[in-house]
């Protein structure tokens, strides 16, 4: 048997990680402003984490939703603290596409409705409705395609109104930081709008941090940016710093009925341990707070050097668009096989950075110099 060829990859494997830096199979060193694709949210192996993880797992990784756990009790309490989000209802389960598809289920079981609003250039998952939601017609296969979904521009508040106001629409999704879409973020102006006619309208209001979320920002979710409060907000990659978990955080207007959602691994003994672990750790190193400074710090700097071919630095936090007067892939792959540091991309000409929350000031300095090169 061999891999179903889906992924464009370079030439590397990756062996082992500390903190912002990696190391493939041959012994190089990379600087890493990747993160896994935002996953890695308090660094590469860190003892904390891996102390948590070994000793649940030695301890007992999996037992299923049948029986009490009181790890998920205690990870709801301390994310509700740590988010800020103490009155809403969470519900574990394995990725951002699982729980996009669950929020957007419960949307539905809510108004009864059908119809989803979703941003032009939206990511939201590649199952199901969340793929549907997804504003790529290359990734969405005729099963998925049921007209469920309109796609909408960012921040046109008059095409959203006139959408809504046809008071059909059982949902509008929202990454608050387009992050696929090009680092782009929503006006708090927009969404004070969206959340007013969806509250006129009876539509339910869904928030996906999936990739903005758990820090990355400067706070611990995007919306809160934006002054605004969600009925329901989706989360995965940093949550558990590459162990595979999502959380779909849920207001108090909805009311649980035993068997509407369900997950066989979702909110797993050795997932939560994890997670736990990942949320000591953004607490005790204060990760949110840096990725608020090191992230204002990077992108004044990347501003001030006047870099050849960089026409726009913008986002949040640590959740970084680079663009470019050219395609990126030269530049990418310079980075990589040259520079020995990994970014992320998005369109034809963004180069997307998304680093571990620990990153620091000489980090950044780091990157800037390699980048420097590359261009």
């Amino acid at each position: 048997m061999y891999l179903f060829d889906v992924y464009p990859l370079f030439d590397i494997a990756i062996d082992k990680g500390q903190g912002c830096t990696v190391w493939d199979t041959e012994g190089q060193e990379y600087l890493d402003l990747y993160g896994g694709h935002a996953v890695i949210s308090i660094g590469h192996a860190h003892p904390h984490y891996v102390e948590a993880i070994s000793k649940q797992v030695g301890k007992l990784g999996f037992y299923s939703n049948s029986v009490q756990n009181p790890l998920q009790k205690e990870l709801a309490y301390r994310l509700g603290k740590a988010s800020g989000c103490d009155d809403y209802q969470l519900f574990l389960i394995n990725s951002g596409a699982e729980a996009n598809e669950n929020a957007l289920k419960l949307a539905s079981f809510y108004n009864g409705r059908t119809r989803i609003l979703s941003l032009e250039k939206a990511f939201h998952g590649r199952t199901s409705l969340a793929v549907e939601a997804t504003n790529n017609p290359k990734i969405i296969a005729p099963v998925n395609a049921n007209n469920h979904v309109t796609y909408l521009p960012l921040n046109d508040i008059d095409a959203w109104k006139a959408e809504i106001e046809k008071d059909d629409v059982c949902a509008v999704i929202i990454e608050c930081i387009q992050g696929v879409g090009g680092i782009r973020m929503v006006t708090a102006e927009f969404m004070a709008a969206i959340r007013q006619l969806c509250d006129e309208h009876n539509t339910v209001l869904i928030c996906d941090e999936i990739q903005c979320g758990y820090g990355r920002s400067g706070k611990f979710f995007a919306f809160q940016h934006l002054g605004v409060q969600p009925d329901i907000i989706t989360c995965a990659k940093g949550i558990c710093n590459g162990f595979p978990m999502g959380g779909v955080l849920i207001s108090e207007k909805f009311k649980p009925v035993y068997g509407q959602l369900g997950t066989t691994f979702g909110g797993n003994h050795l997932a939560c341990a994890g997670a736990l672990a990942v949320l000591d750790v953004i607490e005790q190193e204060k990760l949110v707070e840096n990725a608020a400074e090191v992230g204002e710090y990077l992108m004044n700097r990347l501003k001030e050097e006047n870099l050849p071919h960089v026409v726009d630095v913008r986002g949040k936090g640590l959740m970084i668009g680079i663009e470019l007067d050219v395609p990126y892939k030269e530049i990418r792959t310079r980075l990589v096989k040259e520079q020995h540091c990994f970014t992320g991309c998005s369109g034809t000409n963004v180069l997307r950075l998304l680093p571990p929350l620990c990153i620091t000031k000489n980090n950044a300095d780091d990157f800037i110099e390699r980048l420097k090169k590359a261009l």
